[in-house]
Formats: C-alpha cells, structure tokens, sequence
C-alpha cells in the first residue's frame, strides 16, 4: 500500500498534504482478493482525509474499459464493486468529490515503458528469452497503449496541480500498439521468430499475461491534453508538501532507472 514503513495508510494519509496512490498487489493467484485490498485500502485513505478539501490522485488502468472503441476520460468505469477490477476503488474515490476530497484517477496504459522496465510488457520479453520465439495472439490485431515513465511521472505531477476534482487523466500517447508490432520489434531485438498463437494457446504461451495480451484497448486522451494548456505562471490548485505516496517517487523511479528524458 502507500504506506510509510511501519505506520498505517489512514495514519499516514492524515498527517500527508494529499495523498497519490500508485500501489496495487498484483496476485494473479487471488486477484479478487487482491481487488478487495486495495477497495478496503484506499477506503481508509479516503476517510482519513474526509472533509480536508485535500487531494487524493489514485493509479488506475485503461485495460478493457470500453470494449470494441477508444476509451475516453469522460467514459466512467464499468468496475464499481468490490469483487470488480482493483476493487472498483476508481469510482469509490471519484465519488468522494461530495465529501471534501479532490478525487483524480491516473489511468496508466498497460505498457509503463523505460530503461529497465519492470512491468507488464517486461513478461513476453522474458518469456521470449526463455522459451523463444515471440508471439502475439491471434491476428495481433489488439492494440496496447503505451507511455515512456518520464512522461507518466510528470503527468501525474500535473494532474496534483491542474486537474479538477473527479476527473481521469489518461497517461497514454497515442491510440494503441497492435501487438504483433510488440511481438515483432521484441523478435527483432532478440534475433528470434515472431509467431501467431491462437486466443486458446495463449495461456500456455504466455502465462497469465496471455488474457491481458489478447485484449484489444485503444485509447483516447483528449481531455488529458486540456492539462498542458494551463499557462506556467498558473497559480497551482494544491501547494503540498508533504504529499503520501508523492508524485516525486514517481519521478524519482524515472530519474534511477536512467529513464528521464
């Protein structure tokens, strides 16, 4: 959670000028479960800054939010109750906008990317290496958003100083990456073969990330773009200091892992 070592989230979120969420336990093996946690986690967050007018910016995902189209940021999420994706904890955060909270969602595209990465995109490559050759699923028509970390850690800085209560950015550039461009550029680097797997295979391929490859989730970031049109010299919403869970981690992660352009 985004918690300090040792000390509770509710505790830490108290004392904090505002609060940004950016954790989640990615148990595969429980993922309900794992969903849950994070419901009951960023309830006690919510509740510990109730009525402060303080904000409160919450990692979020664009994975299969609006099946078959382009997701937007006015488009609400279909996840609202605890056994949901990630405990449906996006719109019980953009509910508390009533209750004295500045509520944003970061919707981060599945493909994080950078020098070193460690997420999502960091298992086919692995799995390439390991087992060769790479593959996408199907036609390798399903299209995967993607941004470089530098630039999804200054979002989320711009977001705690721009963004009106209750709304989602989307930290994406561009629409989507057909994953047979993925499968083909990592077969390209790897000196290995790209190959169609069908949609049934796909677990036996590529594990559990198999399901989240085949998902077809093109992107729209319209009015996350309305963010940098704010002018410099704009005086910033929230002057935080001491910021739970902050941004600068964010940045700081683009910063260690040589990633910062």
């Amino acid at each position: 959670m985004t918690s300090f070592i040792g000390v509770p989230a509710d505790r830490t979120s108290e004392a904090a000028d505002g609060v940004i969420h950016l954790a989640f336990t990615h148990d595969f093996s429980d993922y309900a479960g794992a969903g849950r946690t994070e419901r009951a986690a960023v309830r006690r967050m919510l509740d510990a800054i109730e009525g402060s007018g303080r904000p409160f910016l919450l990692a979020s995902g664009l994975v299969h939010l609006t099946p078959g189209r382009s997701a937007r940021e006015d488009d609400a999420s279909p996840r609202r109750t605890a056994d949901s994706v990630r405990g449906g904890s996006e719109n019980l955060a953009l509910s508390c906008a009533d209750r004295g909270v500045w509520p944003v969602a970061l919707r981060f595209a599945p493909t994080v990317h950078g020098s070193g990465d460690g997420g999502f995109v960091s298992v086919p490559v692995d799995i390439a290496r390991t087992r060769s050759p790479a593959g996408c699923i199907g036609d390798g028509s399903s299209r995967w958003a993607a941004v470089h970390v530098a630039d999804a850690a200054r979002l989320v800085r711009l977001a705690l100083h721009t963004a009106p209560p209750a709304f989602r950015v989307h930290a994406a550039a561009g629409e989507g990456i057909p994953s047979r461009d993925i499968a083909s550029a990592l077969g390209d680097f790897l000196g290995l073969p790209t190959v169609s797997v069908p949609p049934e295979d796909a677990a036996e391929h590529l594990g559990w990330i198999g399901h989240f490859f085949g998902l077809d989730q093109p992107t729209s970031s319209a009015r996350t773009r309305e963010l940098h049109t704010h002018r410099p010299d704009t005086p910033r919403r929230h002057r935080c200091g001491r910021v739970h869970g902050a941004w600068a981690a964010a940045d700081r992660y683009a910063s260690v892992r040589g990633t910062r352009r």
